[in-house]
C-alpha cells in the first residue's frame, strides 16, 4: 500500500488513501472513504459487545437456572397445597351431596304420589266432566280445570311423567328456579359448591307442591260448582213436577228397603274423591229426574197450533146447556200430524163413545193422556211410545163439529187441566235442552 504525500494547503481538501493491490500483471486500486472507516469500526465494536455479552451469560447462567428451578419448586409445593386443600373440599361436598341426594330422592317419591293421584283424579273427572257437559251445566265462566302439569323427575330405574298441560309447573321452572335434571345430577360450579342440591329441590318442590295445592282446590272449586249446578238443576225439575202432582222423592236421594249391620263411618279418603262422590250423585239425581220429566207429557200436542176451547165448564155445542169439557181442543186441520206429548204404553187405540177414534198413553206415575176425534189411528194397543212419536191424524169423528184435536191429561183417572203440564212444559225446557 503507498502513500501519496500531499502538502496540506489550507482551503484545499484532503486527498483519499488509496489501496494498490498488485497480483503478476493485475494491479487495482482501491480507494479508501471516511465512512468505510466508520462502518468498519462499528462492526468491529458490534462483534465485541456481542463476545462479551455471551461470555457474561455463559458465566451467569448456571446461577440463572438455579434460581429457576428453585422458583418452580416453590410452585409446585404451592400448588400442591392448593390441590390438597380443593381436593378435601370436594370429599366433604361429595359427602354432602350424597345425604342431599337421599333427601331429593324422598322428596321425588312424594311428588311421584302425588303424581299417580293426580292420573287417578284426571280418570275419574274426565267421565263426570263428560256427563256435567252433556247436561248442559256451566260452572262460571270455564269448565274445571283438567290439565295436569309436567313434572318427569326420576331417581336412578324409576321415572315419572304427566301428560296434558304443562304450563302450571313450566311457569315455575322459568321463573328462575333452576330445573331438576332426571338423573338428579349435581354440578360443582360456583353456585353449586355454596348451595347444596337439597336446599335447590326444596325450593322447586315447594313451588311444584304449591301448584298442585293450587290446581286441586281449583278442581274443587269447579266440581263443587257443577256439584251446586246439578243439585239445583234437579231441585227445579222436582218442584216443577211436584206442582204438577208427581212425586219423584225416589230419584231425589230418598231409599226404600235399605239396612245392614251399623259399623263405624269411615274417613274420607280425601276431598277430592268425596267431591268426585257429590258430584257423581247430584248428576244422576239431575239425570234421573231429567229422564222422568222428559218421559212425562210436558209437550205440545199441536206446536204452533191456537186453542179453541179450553178445560172447564162451557156451553156444550149440542145441547146448548153447561158441560165440563174434560181437555183442550187445539185448531187443526183433517191429515195433521197429531204427536205423542210423553214417552209410555198405548192403552187405547180405537172409537171409544164421543171421542171418536181415541188413543190413550199411559205414562206412568198415575198419569195418562188421550186425543180424541182423530180421522186415522196409527198406533196399536201395547206400542212403546217416544216422546213426539206420530200417533195418528187429526180429524173429527166422534162427537164433534170440526177437525180439530182434543187433547187430555188425567191423573189416576181424573181428568185434569191439560195447561198445567203445557206451561210445567215451557219451564222445563231450559232444564231439559
Amino acid at each position: 500500500m503507498a502513500y501519496r504525500a500531499e502538502n496540506k494547503v489550507f482551503g484545499k481538501r484532503a486527498q483519499n488513501h488509496v489501496l494498490i493491490l498488485a497480483s503478476g500483471d493485475n494491479i487495482r486500486h482501491m480507494t479508501i472513504r471516511p465512512w468505510m472507516i466508520a462502518l468498519t469500526v462499528c462492526f468491529a465494536g458490534l462483534l465485541t459487545i456481542s463476545y462479551l455479552g455471551a461470555t457474561s451469560y455463559l458465566v451467569i447462567r448456571d446461577d440463572l437456572i438455579g434460581a429457576t428451578i428453585a422458583r418452580q419448586a416453590r410452585m409446585q409445593h404451592d400448588y400442591e397445597d392448593r390441590i390438597a386443600a380443593l381436593r378435601a373440599q370436594l370429599d366433604r361436598i361429595t359427602s354432602r351431596q350424597l345425604l342431599d341426594q337421599q333427601v331429593v330422592e324422598k322428596k321425588v317419591e312424594k311428588l311421584l304420589e302425588q303424581q299417580d293421584a293426580l292420573f287417578s283424579r284426571h280418570g275419574k273427572l274426565g267421565s263426570l266432566l263428560n256427563r256435567a257437559e252433556e247436561s248442559g251445566l256451566q260452572p262460571g265462566t270455564e269448565r274445571p280445570a283438567t290439565d295436569i302439569p309436567a313434572f318427569a323427575p326420576s331417581t336412578d330405574d324409576r321415572r315419572a311423567s304427566l301428560s296434558g298441560g304443562s304450563a302450571a309447573i313450566a311457569s315455575i321452572l322459568k321463573g328462575g328456579e333452576p330445573a331438576i335434571k332426571s338423573d338428579m345430577a349435581l354440578s360443582l360450579s360456583g353456585a353449586s359448591l355454596r348451595e347444596g342440591a337439597a336446599d335447590r329441590a326444596d325450593r322447586v318442590f315447594s313451588n311444584v307442591t304449591l301448584s298442585l295445592k293450587a290446581l286441586e282446590n281449583q278442581q274443587l272449586t269447579k266440581i263443587a260448582s257443577l256439584t251446586t249446578g246439578a243439585s239445583q238443576a234437579a231441585d227445579a225439575i222436582t218442584k216443577i213436577l211436584l206442582r204438577s202432582g208427581i212425586e219423584v222423592e225416589a230419584t231425589s236421594g230418598s231409599q226404600t228397603g235399605i239396612g245392614g249391620p251399623f259399623i263405624e263411618p269411615s274417613l274420607p279418603g280425601n276431598r277430592f274423591d268425596t267431591s268426585l262422590e257429590d258430584l257423581d250423585t247430584a248428576l244422576t239425581r239431575l239425570e234421573s229426574v231429567r229422564e222422568t220429566a222428559r218421559d212425562l207429557p210436558f209437550s205440545n200436542p199441536a206446536p204452533g197450533q191456537p186453542i179453541t176451547s179450553r178445560f172447564g165448564n162451557r156451553v156444550d155445542p149440542f145441547l146448548g146447556r153447561l158441560a165440563l169439557h174434560a181437555g183442550v181442543d187445539f185448531a187443526a186441520q183433517t191429515g195433521d200430524e197429531v204427536k205423542s206429548t210423553g214417552a209410555g204404553r198405548v192403552v187405547t187405540a180405537g172409537v171409544v163413545g164421543g171421542y171418536g177414534n181415541m188413543v190413550e198413553i199411559d205414562h206412568g206415575y198415575g198419569i195418562s193422556t188421550r186425543f180424541g176425534h182423530l180421522s186415522k189411528i196409527l198406533v196399536s194397543v201395547g206400542d212403546e211410545i217416544k216422546t213426539g212419536d206420530l200417533i195418528g191424524r187429526a180429524g173429527s169423528t166422534g162427537r164433534s163439529t170440526g177437525p180439530h184435536v182434543h187433547y187430555e191429561v188425567r191423573r189416576n183417572g181424573q181428568a185434569i187441566d191439560p195447561m198445567h203440564f203445557l206451561n210445567a212444559g215451557m219451564k222445563l225446557t231450559t232444564y231439559l235442552e
